[in-house]
């Protein structure tokens, strides 16, 4: 169902903007569609043919995220898989201190080999309705105040659904523009449409190596655009909306933290309006890649924040649950594959 459906179903029940604008908010923050409010109850409000039709509505909005299992870890976090009214399934984090990760694509696209999503290749887009649906399920667990598009997919590649439910975040979801963080790949589409919007997000754009061919290698598909020329569209939108880029930088053992690429982020970053968020690498036994030890981890902090790039450890959500993205989604579908070949079998 498009966000759209939605409002004209609404429409055809006699619901005026007003009426359909406490819906909204209301489904939006994780209440009941007839919810009122302090001073006024939803039977005074909203017009008997709307009243009479919320049951059906609520069921087809609770049908665009249905919570499939919930792992909590011990960091406070919370992975969700998520089943989509199709039986997709996407994963949505609920993380500390209020803040919710969402998915924008079932799968995505850009491929960076490091990912357990981008092994899927891109399986299709999401709704802008589905994609906020994930925000008003974890509000029934707990509070959301922040949402950042870091989940499965990448947010560029279906650019026009995240806009809108960055949009309808931003108002009837009443969570802060610099809490609505956008990540992405980098894409120039990016950096034309976030400035023309009512409510510009913060911006975290992955870079993960200073070193043009290597960062080509480590994001096969992503857009063709240099370290160099990236920070720099990163720093115009910064000082556009006076806020910092979060710049992601995914910690690879002997690929992408030797001393050359720490000199790369201080000649791309020193003196700009930046974090670095450093994330070292969520490790399984069978991968080709592993995270550097910690007391590697430690001098690279060090060595970066003493120079004057201010510099964040941000472990992935969920590590003692092998809960990185994409591998809750990759486990639930071996699962569903491994039952149809045993049906089949019998």
């Amino acid at each position: 169902m498009q966000i759209e459906d939605f409002y004209q179903q609404l429409a055809d029940l006699g619901a005026k903007p007003m009426h359909i604008g406490r819906i909204s908010r209301a489904w939006l923050q994780g209440k009941p569609l007839d919810s009122g409010t302090r001073n006024q109850k939803s039977e005074n409000f909203l017009p008997l043919a709307v009243r009479n039709a919320l049951p059906q509505l609520t069921e087809k909005l609770d049908a665009l995220a249905r919570l499939s299992s919930e792992h909590p870890a011990a960091d406070g976090s919370a992975r969700l898989l998520v089943a989509l009214a199709d039986q997709q399934m996407v994963e949505s984090v609920l993380l500390p201190r209020d803040g919710l990760c969402v998915s924008s694509q079932v799968g995505c696209a850009v491929g960076c080999v490091f990912c357990m999503t981008g092994k899927s290749g891109l399986l299709r887009q999401l709704s802008t309705a589905e994609i906020v649906a994930q925000v008003a399920l974890a509000r029934r667990f707990r509070p959301v105040k922040k949402v950042v598009f870091m989940g499965m997919g990448e947010p560029a590649h279906n650019l026009d659904n995240v806009l809108q439910a960055i949009d309808l975040l931003g108002t009837a979801g009443g969570i802060g523009q610099r809490n609505l963080v956008f990540s992405t790949v980098g894409d120039p589409r990016v950096f034309e449409r976030l400035p023309q919007q009512r409510i510009k997000p913060a911006l975290a754009l992955s870079l993960h190596s200073t070193d043009g061919a290597l960062r080509q290698q480590l994001l096969p598909r992503a857009p063709r655009i240099d370290p160099e020329e990236l920070v720099e569209l990163g720093e115009t939108y910064a000082r556009q909306i006076d806020y910092p880029i979060q710049y992601q930088w995914t910690l690879l053992k002997g690929i992408n933290d030797s001393q050359a690429e720490m000199d790369g982020i201080l000649r791309l970053l020193k003196g700009k309006f930046a974090i670095m968020n450093l994330i070292p690498y969520n490790s399984l036994e069978a991968d080709d890649y592993q995270r550097p030890d910690g007391e590697r981890i430690v001098q690279i902090v060090r060595y970066l924040h003493s120079r004057g790039v201010l510099t964040k450890v941000r472990n992935s959500a969920g590590q003692d649950i092998d809960g990185g993205c994409g591998q809750l989604r990759a486990r639930a579908v071996e699962v569903i594959n491994t039952r149809l070949l045993h049906k089949r079998a019998h």
